[in-house]
């Protein structure tokens, strides 16, 4: 049965108006959970000032998301009322006639578009509250020379994904979202080997971590639980803010460490093995192989759905296009598996926090889950984390567990 366009465009007006209204009431939540009081663990780490400073910095950036989100509805809700997708849509058919050009203009307009709207709101959040809380050391040439790196990443890697997309379809026109499928599977996969090596060198710059007595205790580490791994680095994180960071990237030989410098700098040696004793637990419980199928499943349903959009002939009358083309069923797409991506993502989240459990605990086993405890209390107070976070906010969005859960278990 082929539903109607006025369905189709009444549909996406309600799931766009219940992402709005949902997330907000979300955020309202959250903010309004915060508890002044300071639980004993964390006295000797926070002062009331402090804790008090850590409320105003979220609510501050509360207000202006919630400023830049009510301005993106209205916007987006104005152009799918008024069929600014189909006007647009049109135009650019008339201009070019290259299907692969007219999607490339057409999502180089949309994000121009997003682009110039957030640009204030970015500066206002780096130079401003960022500034304001101590976490800010981007300087504006810093800021430009990131937002033209990002202009021009976007460019080609939406270039390379919609020649490849916008080809497939051509050549195949029935099932071609196994090739999708295939395609992004493999682009994940390459991304994840190389991310250290191909993306993080555009905005930082990678350090071989220097021979020392750290690096020994690592080493050391590594041996102890029968973890090869050779590349461990320094990111210089500290041109940018103060925050601090870890993360690990990378499959089998090309597995990478990066430690931020402010980590570094903020925390002691046996607190910085305990956080990377952390990150192994992950991979020896096989948390990033079952996380990377759960990936390439989601990119399966993702794929086989958009080729279901793309048939639908009703659903781009609805966005004011006369025919379905590969943009336009992008677009329609994203309004439509918005359901399924919020469910999609409680799922991703629930798992997430449980394998942070469990790789906690294999650092407690492993290593000792006092410095680990230690380094977490520092980088929440260093965060200007939510102690006390509402649980339905949690359960809908973090993908880690709340501090004080993970210090229950840990001490």
């Amino acid at each position: 049965m082929s539903l109607s366009h006025e369905f189709w465009f009444w549909l996406i007006l309600i799931l766009l108006s219940f992402n709005y209204i949902f997330n907000n009431v979300l955020e309202y939540l959250n903010d309004r959970n915060w508890n002044t009081k300071i639980p004993n663990t964390l006295k000797k780490f926070y002062k009331k000032d402090d804790y008090e400073l850590a409320k105003n910095y979220k609510i501050e950036k509360s207000k202006l998301s919630f400023i830049l989100n009510t301005f993106n509805f209205f916007l987006t809700f104005s152009v799918i009322y008024f069929n600014g997708f189909g006007y647009l849509n049109n135009f650019l058919n008339l201009k070019i006639e290259n299907i692969f050009y007219q999607s490339l203009s057409f999502f180089f307009i949309l994000f121009l578009v997003n682009f110039i709207i957030s640009i204030p709101f970015n500066i206002y959040s780096t130079f401003y509250i960022e500034e304001k809380y101590g976490f800010n050391r981007t300087s504006v040439k810093t800021f430009i020379i990131d937002k033209i790196k990002s202009i021009l990443i976007f460019i080609f890697l939406s270039s390379f994904l919609i020649f490849v997309g916008s080809k497939i379809i051509e050549i195949l026109e029935k099932n071609f979202w196994v090739l999708i499928w295939i395609s992004l599977s493999a682009l994940i996969i390459f991304l994840n080997m190389f991310y250290a090596k191909l993306i993080v060198p555009i905005f930082n710059k990678l350090t071989p971590l220097d021979d020392g007595s750290l690096k020994k205790k690592i080493k050391l580490y590594a041996d102890k639980v029968g973890y090869s791994i050779e590349n461990i680095f320094l990111i210089d994180g500290s041109k940018r803010s103060t925050k601090a960071n870890a993360f690990f990237s990378g499959l089998g030989p090309k597995k990478t460490i990066a430690l931020y410098d402010t980590l570094v700098k903020n925390h002691s040696e046996e607190e910085l093995v305990a956080v990377l004793a952390h990150e192994v637990g992950h991979y020896k419980k096989n948390h990033i192989f079952l996380n990377l199928i759960i990936t390439i499943i989601n990119l399966g349903i993702i794929s086989f759905l958009f080729e279901l959009c793309m048939s639908q002939l009703n659903l781009a009358i609805a966005l004011g296009s006369d025919y379905m083309n590969f943009h336009i069923g992008i677009v329609a797409f994203s309004f439509i598996y918005s359901p399924i991506s919020l469910i999609s993502g409680v799922i991703s989240n629930i798992i997430s926090r449980k394998n942070e459990f469990e790789a906690d605990k294999y650092a407690k086993e492993t290593y000792g889950g006092k410095p680990l405890a230690l380094a977490l209390k520092k980088l929440s107070v260093s965060l200007l984390s939510n102690l006390y976070p509402h649980p339905t906010y949690v359960f809908f969005h973090y993908s880690h567990p709340p501090l004080l859960r993970r210090l229950e278990k840990l001490e």
